[in-house]
C-alpha cells in the first residue's frame, strides 16, 4: 500500500478499541482532547467529531454531556463508532454535510496530517462552530525532527502508528495554520504533546491500559491546538 492509504483503516478495524493494538496512542490523544473540552452548557449541546474513526472520543463526550456526531469517510470505522454512542455521518472533513453554526464544540484530532488542504479543514471547523464555540485539534508537525520521530522511529515501536499510515509530505505547517486560523476568526493556541515516559514503559509491560499525554513547549513533533471562534 502507498502511504496514507484509506484501505489501512478497513484492514485495522478490529484494532480501534484494543488498548494494546495499532491505534493505542489514539486512545491517549482522545483522553488529552477531552481535558480541554468544557462540560456541555445545555442539554442539546452538540460536539462534532471530525475524522472520528472508531469513536474513541465516545466515552469522554458522553461524560461531558454532549450529543456526539462523528464524521468520517471510512464506513467500517463509523459502524464501530455507532456502537459507542456516536451518531455517524459519512462525509469528507473538507465538505461536512452539517449546517453552519450547529456545533458548540468541534474536534479534529489526527486528521490534518492526512489531507492536503489543512486550511480547508480549519475553514470547515470554523463554519460548523457557533460564535464562542470551542475547537480542539491535534496533528503532526512538518519538519525533519517530526518525520524522524513519527515515521522512522515510532512506526517501528509498539504503540506507534502502523507502518505507512502517515505521509510526511502532508505534515502540518504550524505557522500557516495559525495565520489561517486568525484570518478565519479563530483564536488558536498551539501546545506540544508527548506521552509520559514512565507510563509508556508501564503500558508496554502490560501494567497500564492508557498513557497520559503531557503538554510541552515544543510543538515540533506532535501538537494540539485549542481555540474559540470569535
Amino acid at each position: 500500500m502507498r502511504r496514507n492509504d484509506l484501505a489501512q483503516y478497513d484492514e485495522l478495524a478490529d484494532h480501534w478499541w484494543r488498548h494494546d493494538g495499532e491505534f493505542a496512542a489514539l486512545h491517549w490523544l482522545a483522553a488529552a482532547r477531552s481535558e480541554r473540552i468544557p462540560p456541555a452548557p445545555h442539554p442539546d449541546a452538540l460536539l462534532v467529531d471530525l475524522a472520528c474513526g472508531g469513536g474513541l472520543m465516545g466515552p469522554h463526550v458522553d461524560r461531558l454531556g454532549y450529543r456526539h456526531v462523528g464524521v468520517d469517510i471510512v464506513r467500517s470505522g463509523l459502524e464501530i463508532a455507532r456502537q459507542h454512542g456516536v451518531v455517524p455521518v459519512l462525509g469528507s472533513v473538507l465538505a461536512v454535510p452539517l449546517a453552519d453554526g450547529c456545533a458548540d464544540v468541534v474536534v479534529a484530532g489526527e486528521i490534518l496530517e492526512h489531507v492536503e488542504d489543512h486550511v480547508g479543514v480549519l475553514a470547515e471547523c470554523t463554519r460548523l462552530l457557533k460564535p464562542g464555540g470551542t475547537l480542539v485539534i491535534d496533528a503532526l508537525a512538518a519538519g525533519r525532527l517530526s518525520v524522524l520521530i513519527n515515521v522512522h522511529l515510532l512506526e517501528r515501536v509498539p504503540g506507534g502508528p502502523p507502518r505507512g499510515l502517515h505521509d510526511p509530505a502532508l505534515f502540518v505547517d504550524r505557522k500557516r495554520l495559525l495565520e489561517a486560523a486568525d484570518s478565519l476568526g479563530l483564536d488558536l493556541e498551539l501546545v506540544g504533546l508527548r506521552p509520559s515516559m514512565r507510563e509508556a514503559i508501564a503500558w508496554k509491560f502490560g501494567r497500564r491500559t492508557t498513557v497520559r499525554m503531557k503538554p510541552i513547549r515544543s510543538t515540533a513533533v506532535v501538537f494540539a491546538g485549542y481555540g474559540r471562534k470569535r
